[in-house]
């Protein structure tokens, strides 16, 4: 396919359930595509299917991966057993549906994360000049991407979707606007916490980094992933890995301003490490996905000469919230 080229033909969609798969599913049955849906429940196929895969891979266009478990939980060893399991497993089936198909699809964009860099504070990570961090989150990404670029497919090109943080309707923008309305707004605000041996050993433990909430907040408006993928087909130079980021990253403080701003909540404290630690025990999830520097930028993007529908915060937090 040729720049500019509208994108026709069938698209399979693995991990189909989540928050991007149904933006996703939907936007491409709107435009006439045959989509064919790969999840636990509530699709086309399920996992574990290998045959109904097979066929539905077999004459695609175009193959997206999305399937994985949140990582929104606490890092049990079950719980770090089954993110690893989830993605694997199922980007190793896509993997073998294409090796197998007669007619194998000419683009698979798989999912990965931009938490495969390291905590920055000093300068922005790009495909080029990245730097990979430790720890357990960087481990599953770097596994994850290994599967995508495991097999020989001579005839399929891969891209691994780094994405950032993903905002829109139904994202991660839900439960902060909850907090927001009752006070607690306010910047994550890092510090000493103690981290166990167990932890330390699992590559868990999330360690003080960025003061006062200056830990730099990278984002993407689910509208502009949708556009990512379709620029992405339109173009066939681009491949391997490729930042889903906006261009215009913000700090924590800036962030959660923005959502007070827009909210017009008008109170909001910050948020010390003490207390996010013990709210994200009782709610069952890891401070590092509040507090690690997610400083990324969208080199290959910006190249290659996309333009983002979402380059700044405010908009993207104001259409998030269905606000004028």
């Amino acid at each position: 396919m040729s720049a500019g080229e509208v994108a026709t033909g069938r698209v399979v969609i693995g991990g189909s359930s989540g928050f991007m798969g149904q933006h996703l599913q939907q936007k491409y049955r709107a435009e006439g595509r045959e989509v064919v849906t790969i999840s636990r429940s509530s699709a086309d196929l399920r996992w574990g299917d290998q045959n109904g895969i097979d066929q539905a891979v077999d004459g695609a266009t175009l193959v997206i991966g999305l399937a994985g478990k949140s990582v929104n939980c606490r890092y049990t060893p079950e719980n770090r057993a089954e993110i690893f399991r989830s993605r694997l497993d199922t980007t190793a089936s896509l993997s073998a549906a294409i090796t197998r198909a007669s007619a194998p699809p000419a683009l698979w964009v798989n999912s990965s994360t931009a938490t495969i860099y390291r905590h920055a504070e000093d300068r922005p990570m790009t495909e080029s000049d990245g730097e990979i961090g430790t720890g357990f989150s960087v481990e599953v990404a770097q596994a994850w991407e290994r599967a995508l670029f495991a097999d020989d497919l001579p005839q399929t090109r891969r891209v691994a979707l780094r994405s950032t943080i993903v905002l829109g309707h139904g994202g991660v923008l839900g439960p902060l606007k909850n907090l927001a309305r009752i006070g607690l707004g306010g910047a994550q605000h890092d510090g000493w916490w103690p981290v166990s041996k167990s932890r330390r050993a699992a590559g868990t433990g999330h360690f003080p980094g960025a003061k006062r909430g200056a830990q730099r907040f990278s984002w993407v408006h689910i509208d502009d992933i949708a556009r990512i993928i379709d620029f992405v087909e339109q173009h066939p130079e681009i491949d391997g890995p490729v930042n889903a980021a906006a261009p215009f990253p913000v700090d924590n403080t800036t962030f959660m301003a923005t959502v007070r701003r827009v909210l017009g909540a008008k109170f909001g404290p910050p948020m010390p490490r003490w207390m996010l630690e013990l709210g994200a025990i009782g709610i069952r999830t890891e401070t590092e996905l509040i507090l690690k520097s997610r400083w990324v930028l969208p080199e290959k993007l910006s190249a290659a000469g996309f333009e983002f529908a979402y380059p700044t915060m405010e908009p993207a937090v104001r259409e998030s919230f269905e606000r004028a």
